[in-house]
């Protein structure tokens, strides 16, 4: 159900959080199990903003949310291997116009990592889907745009198939369908996308493997991701702050079997729920962006793809790496404020 009082009650707290005298601070309400001091959350990425733990039916969703408290729903899910961080570059901006929730992702981040189960059904984009749908209402959302980069853009797919009736209008950054994928497996892909069946093995072999070389897959990750060579340096568009902000919660045992645990249900039971909805579409309008130095725009006519599996679907390139929302803040801001407003 919707939450209409919670929703007033975010408009009249936002409305003192974004006050001038509310800059200087990230407000977070008490917890019962604070983690120690230096595995707090670094708070000055999203100054003004609130953060929760908002409890759904299947997990705890770690979400920070505000902005325009009279301004439209706009849900933002990230991929691997960041967290809602993210977002710190288009949150500003975005935020005049809008109210924001960006959450972890289950499994990422601060939220909680519930066990996956025999048939891994609990990292399923389906029950990532079910967690955002439960946190708008919550906030007393019940129709919202969504903004989904990687992992977040498959959890997208699924909400949009599950739960057609709460999307005004999706956005998805930098991927193609994961069906699709599985579907015509090459082998540039299987090279570039090693990480795909590596962290699907039975555990803990890929745990083991992660988890003794964290730091190093984390920065290697973000590197060939973004179109760096991994013997470079971090590149300018992720600082050393963020990089250990991200490096904080990924390098968690819990983490990195919950990421194993994403990627097994990607090759099982999202696999499962694809095809039983293959004919299924897109209901709302569908803005698809992805990297033009990425694998995918080599690989795959990525736009034919989403048009596939949406009524109506629209998109372009964008001159970048993966990681369009911090390689391309600006650009990006721009393009989801000329489709969410058209």
């Amino acid at each position: 159900m919707s939450n209409p009082g919670r929703r007033e009650f975010l408009k009249n707290s936002m409305a003192l959080a974004l006050a001038p005298a509310a800059q200087n601070a990230l407000l977070t309400p008490g917890r019962s199990n604070e983690p120690v001091p230096d595995e707090q959350p670094r708070t000055e990425f999203f100054e003004g903003f609130r953060r929760e733990e908002i409890k759904t039916s299947g997990a705890t969703i770690h979400t920070i949310y505000g902005g325009n408290p009279n301004g439209a729903p706009l849900l933002l899910l990230h991929g691997i291997p960041e967290t809602h961080v993210l977002w710190r570059k288009v949150a500003r901006a975005l935020a005049q116009e809008y109210f924001l929730v960006m959450p972890d992702l289950r499994g990422y981040g601060d939220s909680g990592k519930p066990a996956g189960g025999g048939d891994h059904f609990a990292y399923s984009k389906r029950a990532m889907a079910q967690d955002n749908v439960e946190v708008m209402k919550y906030l007393g959302f019940e129709k919202f745009s969504l903004v989904g980069h990687d992992r977040g853009g498959r959890a997208s797919h699924r909400l949009a198939l599950d739960h057609p009736e709460v999307l005004t209008k999706l956005v998805i950054l930098d991927i193609v369908p994961t069906y699709l994928l599985y579907q015509d497996i090459t082998q540039e892909f299987a090279t570039i996308f090693y990480h795909w069946f590596l962290l699907v093995q039975p555990a803990p072999f890929p745990e083991t493997i992660v988890g003794n070389s964290a730091e190093y897959f984390l920065k290697c990750t973000l590197l060939w991701l973004g179109g760096n060579k991994i013997t470079d340096p971090l590149p300018d568009w992720i600082s050393p702050e963020v990089f250990q902000e991200y490096f904080r919660t990924f390098r968690s045992p819990e983490t990195i079997h919950a990421i194993c645990e994403d990627y097994r249900a990607a090759a099982s039971i999202d696999l499962a729920h694809d095809k039983a909805d293959l004919d299924k579409k897109i209901q709302c309008p569908l803005l698809v962006l992805w990297s033009e130095k990425g694998p995918f725009h080599r690989m795959y006519n990525v736009l034919q793809t989403w048009r596939d599996r949406a009524v109506s679907a629209q998109g372009k390139a964008m001159p970048t790496g993966h990681f369009i929302p911090e390689q391309m803040p600006e650009e990006l801001t721009q393009e989801l404020k000329s489709f969410l407003r058209s």
